[in-house]
């Protein structure tokens, strides 16, 4: 993608406050009744735990005041839960909050469990979407209590600090097919009544937040320090020496986060193969809102369009066949289990810092814009043991269509993320990548932020 395209469908960082600010203003007001009391401007940063369901290899977090979890969806635009019936509806249909929610369209070929349409009766002005099962239903507004510690980048600081957000209450059939024990749905994309977009317009701490799955995600413009070799006191604040690329929008899917990937190729010791892809396969279209490579947690693997995974599919056989450097070990493609389409015996050896297989690796790369020029992933962002077989966690588009809005050429799902310190900043609409952080001996697991 040159820079003239870029530029048309990277977002005004002040356009994008300007609306914040209208649709969220109201907000404070309505929660500040129900927000934590005697604490003053600026805010800290909070933290929140986060949980890899393995069921379903999808994240959870738990920040609701009744720690009942919440799935976590990079591209969701609000935050909704299954409520009592006394915590339902509180907010009129006509007042600006609703109107805020109802600007918020449902997703493409959204199934509505209701039958209803937004507005149709009482204060149901909001679309809550489950990403799974691409449901939807017709929401009411009201007040969601929910706590957190604050953070001062190295640890999680006492007490833990209660607030409110405003979210939708959905009903109690919509949450089906999430994680076990799972009510709702915690958006974090960059729409105004997302859970980030929200606590940054009431704590004023910066438009900020970072996700290192499956650990923990920090609200705000915080440090994070994580255990880095040879540093004294064995800490650094990765957020100054990580990568950073900028982020794109998709008029298509504006809630999503797009990277302006180029080209991908793998490499395994001396072979270098590239995925000869057809001219601009991975380009954002603005004006059909097609393409691009977005990034999903809500979705356990990579996904390509069949034009974009087959020559990949090659190009990871031609690199491994000609890379394979293990002559005492047997590798062989064995039967693929579904949903997987390419396996092997799980005869690779293994290195041993970081300790992980020999395997290839998948180069990502970036295009103008980003200060490293490729998204290296490594065989545990991208290997599934399954029994015995080693899998690729690289899927086709299955018949039914990509199952994320806009029709991207690639989904960077959950599994290409984990252990991964992603910092997303929405100011300068940029996007911090660790890559796999066992490359660099630390990972997400190695911060001190929670005390048990």
């Amino acid at each position: 993608m040159d820079r003239n395209r870029m530029q048309k469908i990277t977002p005004n960082p002040k356009n994008y406050f300007v609306l914040h600010r209208i649709i969220v203003s109201s907000l404070v007001l309505l929660l500040s009744c129900t927000a934590a009391s005697g604490q003053q401007a600026p805010y800290k940063p909070l933290i929140s735990r986060l949980a890899k369901d393995l069921d379903t290899s999808l994240y959870t977090i738990t920040i609701k005041a009744d720690k009942s979890p919440l799935l976590l969806d990079l591209a969701g635009s609000l935050v909704w839960s299954t409520c009592p019936p006394s915590a339902q509806s509180t907010v009129a249909c006509g007042s600006a909050e609703c109107g805020g929610a109802a600007s918020q369209e449902c997703p493409r070929r959204c199934l509505h469990v209701d039958g209803g349409q937004l507005g149709d009766s009482g204060s149901s002005c909001a679309c809550a979407g489950n990403p799974v099962t691409r449901q939807c239903s017709t929401a009411g507004l009201t007040s969601l209590a929910m706590s957190a510690n604050a953070t001062d980048g190295a640890m999680e600081l006492p007490p833990e600090e209660s607030f409110a957000i405003l979210g939708a209450c959905a009903p109690d059939s919509l949450p089906r097919s999430l994680p076990a024990g799972v009510t709702g749905v915690a958006g974090f994309s960059r729409r105004p009544l997302s859970l980030p977009s929200q606590l940054a317009a009431q704590r004023g701490f910066g438009g900020k937040f970072a996700l290192c799955l499956p650990v923990f995600a920090i609200f705000g413009d915080s440090p994070v320090n994580l255990t880095a070799p040879g540093q004294a006191p064995g800490y650094v604040d990765y957020t100054t020496v990580i990568p950073y690329t900028p982020l794109l929008t998709n008029p298509a899917n504006a809630a999503g986060y797009y990277i302006p990937v180029k080209s991908i190729s793998v490499a395994w010791h001396e072979a270098d193969a590239q995925a000869i892809l057809p001219s601009s396969a991975l380009d954002l279209d603005p004006g059909a809102g097609t393409g691009g490579v977005v990034l999903s947690t809500a979705t356990p693997y990579m996904i390509m369009r069949p034009d974009v995974y087959e020559p990949f599919a090659k190009a990871f056989d031609d690199a491994f066949t000609r890379g394979r450097n293990v002559p005492e070990t047997s590798v062989e493609r064995v039967p693929a289990p579904k949903p997987f389409e390419i396996c092997y015996n799980a005869g690779f050896m293994r290195l041993k810092r970081p300790s992980a297989y020999d395997v290839p690796r998948i180069q990502l790369e970036l295009g103008a814009g980003a200060t490293w020029k490729n998204w290296t992933l490594y065989g545990d962002n991208y290997l599934v043991k399954v029994g015995g077989a080693l899998c690729l966690g690289i899927l086709p588009m299955g018949p039914g269509g990509m199952p994320v809005d806009g029709e991207p050429a690639v989904v960077m799902g959950a599994k290409q993320l984990e252990n991964n310190l992603l910092v997303f900043d929405l100011e300068k609409q940029v996007l911090g990548f660790s890559m796999l952080l066992d490359f660099a001996l630390s990972s997400c697991t190695s911060s001190t932020f929670f005390r048990n």
